[in-house]
């Protein structure tokens, strides 16, 4: 079992007093009128500094509770709300709204959340000579005892070149979810490794047919199965280099594993978000490999499976036979703040309440914090819900598993395989056939985008 990172009282009562008087400092400047508009003062270029001027913030329709909790602990700081949508479903309409912004030399919002994970990767560069629009933040902009305080790996997909461009808000580490009453009247054991998980969905298919341990329907799919798998289909090594491999053992043990549940229907080519999953398997779930959100988008959700309380349970990250488990991640939210903003104080203390505040974190969020702290009590509260099963302490150390070799690069990996594999495996094809185009089609969308293949 990877090693999960404990954080003493001590050291917590330290962090929070640390972010505490950051955000104090930051906003006590708010009326002083200091100028500290010195170029490079952060490690980017910087517009002459308004400690007054009001910030806009971008966010989802999800994240407006986020700005409720920072107007209500911060109404002095002035704030403008724009609601997008996020960039989900891979839209891109954060990039395509800087571009624009670049052109026009003007408009960037002060703070902008993103759903995707990949947007570091393009926001820390410098397009067609304009200034990368995000602001390098451990430079001095968001304090160490801060950054020091995310779980292990967090910050990953927000590093570029050693900078830390972007604060994750949640993470999306993926766990096995597993219905404990179906599990024991059918007198199934847990399984404890991925080969244990392949032959019970075996074994399901002969003894309990039309229940499902797993669905390959959605476009997350390889971050579920080949990410936990250790395949580099994604191994992004630099700013625009990219390691592309799928013919390894990792992958094709992936591949086989999956292609065996499609054909015996225990993992169907079904989303998860769609009306005909919840008609079909509403009370067919036996286990379902997937993100921590999954625990509330899906199984605790009366528009989705509904399950009751007191049946949901939650393992740890399959490992594979001889090996210390990794696994992966399908999702979770960041946080930018925009290098060309008049006031990156209010700006910076805007960001570190929304990831790091209990205010926003334990008492609001949905999904498990990023901030580990706040992702310790989070998980209390969930436990003290009598909702779940099992204790959610397989949550949290799936939250230091995620595996470091799968990167997130400009491309989506989970377009890529919408468009090669989903429509394969539908007309009948074995993933273990379609590694060789799924890899070919990931090595021209890197190349269309920049990247140098290795």
């Amino acid at each position: 079992m990877a090693h999960v990172p404990r954080v003493n009282a001590a050291r917590r009562s330290l962090l929070a007093a640390g972010v505490v008087g950051t955000l104090a400092g930051v906003l006590a400047l708010t009326g002083c009128g200091k100028d500290e508009s010195s170029p490079g003062a952060y490690g980017f270029p910087q517009v002459t500094q308004d400690d007054k001027a009001t910030i806009t913030v971008w966010v989802d329709a999800d994240r407006s509770k986020a700005v409720d909790a920072f107007r209500k602990a911060h109404p002095d700081v002035a704030l403008k709300v724009e609601t997008y949508d996020g960039s989900a479903n891979g839209s891109n309409s954060f990039r395509t709204k800087v571009q624009l912004f670049d052109r026009a030399g003007s408009g960037w919002p002060d703070v902008v959340f993103s759903t995707q994970n990949n947007d570091a990767a393009w926001a820390s560069q410098q397009s067609n000579g304009k200034q990368a629009f995000a602001a390098v933040l451990d430079r001095g902009l968001v304090g160490s005892g801060v950054l020091d305080g995310f779980t292990t790996g967090a910050l990953d997909p927000c590093t570029v070149d050693g900078k830390v461009y972007c604060l994750r808000n949640d993470l999306a580490q993926v766990v096995l979810w597993y219905n404990r009453k179906l599990l024991d009247d059918f007198g199934y054991p847990l399984p404890a490794t991925w080969e244990d998980y392949q032959a019970l969905g075996e074994r399901v298919a002969r003894e309990h047919p039309g229940y499902l341990v797993g669905t390959v329907g959605d476009p997350w799919t390889p971050e579920i199965y080949f990410w936990g798998s250790r395949c580099q289909a994604n191994g992004i090594t630099g700013p625009r280099t990219v390691t592309v491999r799928t013919d390894s053992t990792e992958c094709r043990r992936a591949a086989t594993l999956v292609d065996t549940l499609v054909r015996n229907r225990t993992a169907p080519n079904i989303s998860v978000f769609t009306p005909e999953f919840v008609k079909t398997y509403a009370d067919k779930v036996l286990m379902l490999p997937g993100p921590a959100w999954y625990a509330g988008a899906i199984f605790h959700n009366p528009q989705s499976l509904d399950v009751p309380a007191g049946q949901l349970g939650v393992a740890a990250p399959l490992p594979w036979r001889g090996e210390e488990p990794v696994t992966g991640n399908v999702g979770g939210g960041t946080w930018f703040v925009s290098s060309n903003s008049r006031n990156l104080k209010a700006a910076a203390a805007f960001v570190e309440f929304v990831t790091t505040a209990d205010d926003y974190q334990v008492a609001l969020a949905p999904g498990y914090p990023a901030y580990a702290p706040a992702a310790e009590k989070w998980i209390k509260q969930q436990e003290a819900s009598g909702y779940y099963a099992t204790d959610l302490g397989p949550v949290t150390a799936a939250g230091a598993s995620i595996w470091n070799g799968w990167g997130s690069g400009v491309f989506s990996q989970e377009a890529i395989w919408a468009k090669t594999v989903t429509p394969a495996i539908a007309s009948g094809r074995r993933v273990a056939d379609l590694l060789p185009e799924w890899e070919q089609a990931i090595r021209n969308q890197a190349q269309v985008n920049g990247y140098t293949v290795k």
